[in-house]
């Protein structure tokens, strides 16, 4: 038999018990792919992470993320709460850990408390914004249970982009960002009608309040009906409003998983760069368990 540490963390959270839950396997080596998707479906995250040896020394490590059905190339949470488990274990360097995921190099820096311990982490995305088609208001309204009126149109159209994962992103108003129920049927009619979604369909709504924003994100296709906090998806959002807003860079702080009973507290930033606008999202973590997985 073989076993498999692992440590869950919550992310984006200073409170055990909210953010977003992560399970972490600090030495994946002997896993195949089919024993990594098993485990995070048996993990029932929203995401899991695999760590494994660097294919190059200069970097710390190769991180596989799992969620309950697909791998993915890139995550904002999974990152955070990974690179806060890995600092906790001496594994950084001068505070800075760099993880090879399948959408690119993602850095990692990591947060200390006023006690000198590991409190969180901030990570850059691995890629520059990049947008894709729009989407139109009706259909995203009749995914979340909303009316037309509800999507804020004035300052982009439901869009799809990304800094490493893709997104469709839409505004709405503050009222009905609490009042939004994802309807599975109408989540599975737009991906099937829009096959530039190459079978993937996760939606991040928000509202806006100047540098502040509240969020939401549903993914009910990929198995996570609401996801308390998504970095990945906030770093996307800071972009984008760059993109919109002009000026050179920017900074907001994101609310997320309110509705969940797991309140999350993400800070971003977004600048221009020659190779177009980068983005980074950070927060503090909590440790919760360690076990073994036995294979």
């Amino acid at each position: 038999m073989r076993t498999y540490a692992y440590e869950t963390v919550d992310v984006f959270t200073e409170e055990r018990f909210g953010g977003n839950q992560l399970a972490v396997f600090t030495d994946a080596r002997g896993l195949s792919t089919s024993e990594m998707q098993s485990l995070a479906a048996e993990m029932n995250y929203s995401e899991t992470t695999f760590v494994l040896p660097p294919d190059d020394p200069a970097n710390t490590a190769r991180v596989r993320i799992f969620t309950r059905v697909h791998e993915m190339p890139f995550a904002g949470h999974p990152n955070v709460g990974t690179a806060f488990v890995l600092a906790r274990h001496g594994r950084d360097r001068d505070g800075v850990l760099r993880f090879e995921e399948i959408a690119g190099l993602v850095e990692v820096k990591v947060a200390m408390n006023a006690g000198g311990e590991v409190s969180g982490a901030t990570i850059a995305a691995p890629q520059p914004l990049s947008t894709g088609i729009e989407l139109p208001a009706g259909a995203i309204a009749a995914c979340t249970g909303l009316t037309p009126a509800d999507i804020v149109v004035t300052n982009h159209r439901p869009v799809r982009a990304s800094v490493g994962v893709h997104f469709v992103l839409a505004e709405v108003t503050g009222e009905a960002l609490s009042r939004a129920t994802p309807d599975l049927s109408h989540f599975r009619a737009v991906r099937d009608a829009a096959p530039e979604l190459e079978g993937r369909f996760s939606l991040f709504v928000y509202a806006r309040d100047g540098a502040k924003i509240r969020a939401r994100m549903f993914a009910p296709i990929g198995g996570t009906w609401e996801d308390p906090a998504t970095g990945s998806a906030s770093a996307t959002v800071a972009a984008l409003l760059l993109s919109l807003d002009g000026g050179d860079s920017a900074a907001f702080t994101l609310t997320q998983g309110v509705e969940m009973g797991r309140p999350s507290l993400l800070h971003l930033t977004a600048r221009r760069g020659e190779d177009g606008i980068r983005a980074t999202v950070g927060g503090s973590c909590v440790p919760v368990f360690r076990g073994e997985a036995l294979l």
